[in-house]
């Protein structure tokens, strides 16, 4: 018998502490994703909104007093984009591990030559690039029919990245504990949707008793549309400094728990 005198080996990394190509083409990969289907990811949220502000605009009516020193339909348009923001960030991380683990194709992210950090980042800036999107078409659809205008250029790109990137980590974190899609739906339905309407996007919290009030004051969804809404009218329920540096803590944790979690297997290694 001949001797065989090569053996394989395990190779080795090539392209340095960060695998740039691979990134940013697992990123684009997941914005196409998205696009392909623009009017259910993009189009739909909007009407959504616009759904919500006709409902609530004609069943309240001209008599509704100002809230935060402005009209009620202005105090109202920031919230309802700021809602979709939040819920459709999560939607595209969660699906993509859900679907991935359904259709088995959650092996390319584990076979690929992808550190955890990398596969982490670039699913949830791509859940953020779709929030943006849907940002941008609803600011500019809301400023053809009513009156708002942006006052904070700045703040308003940081709470809807923070924002964005906190529900993405969340979603990636939900992607990988749901087993099939009536678990995801739980999370969708008895966590995000309710605290995402019970964080001030159709009143001011300063009409809620203290013992609600203090409690809306440490739900982080609170501070995500309290603060975008203050990059519209300029006025806001809480501080938008402790905001800023509780969602900038928040995002950090959110994702060393989506990274630890990913880098174990949780729930997709045997």
């Amino acid at each position: 018998m001949v001797e065989k005198t090569k053996k394989y080996k395990i190779g080795k990394r090539r392209f340095g502490l960060i695998n740039w190509v691979g990134a940013w083409t697992l990123y684009q990969k997941e914005v196409l994703r998205f696009l392909i289907v623009w009017i259910q990811t993009i189009f739909s949220p909007l009407v959504s909104s616009l759904l919500f502000l006709m409902v609530l605009t004609l069943a309240i009516g001209s008599d509704r007093s100002n809230v935060l020193g402005v009209p009620f339909i202005t105090f109202l348009a920031p919230g309802l984009i700021a809602m979709q923001v939040i819920q459709q960030a999560f939607s595209h991380s969660s699906s993509t591990f859900m679907i991935g683990k359904i259709q088995g194709n959650i092996l390319d992210l584990l076979y690929a030559p992808l550190s955890a950090t990398e596969v982490t980042i670039s699913i949830s800036l791509a859940a953020a690039t779709r929030s943006f999107m849907i940002a941008i078409v609803s600011i500019i659809t809301f400023y053809i029919i009513i009156d708002i205008q942006i006052k904070y250029f700045f703040l308003l790109f940081l709470f809807t990245f923070l924002t964005s990137f906190i529900l993405g980590n969340i979603g990636i974190i939900s992607g990988l504990w749901a087993e099939k899609f009536d678990h995801q739906a739980t999370i969708t339905n008895f966590v995000i949707v309710p605290l995402s309407f019970l964080s001030g996007t159709f009143y001011s919290i300063e009409r809620l008793p203290d013992f609600l009030k203090k409690i809306s004051e440490v739900n982080p969804f609170f501070y995500m549309i309290d603060g975008f809404r203050f990059c519209f009218i300029g006025q806001s329920d809480g501080s938008i400094k402790v905001g800023i540096i509780y969602l900038l803590i928040l995002s950090i944790l959110s994702w060393l728990a989506a990274y630890i979690l990913f880098k174990r297997g949780y729930k997709i290694k045997t």
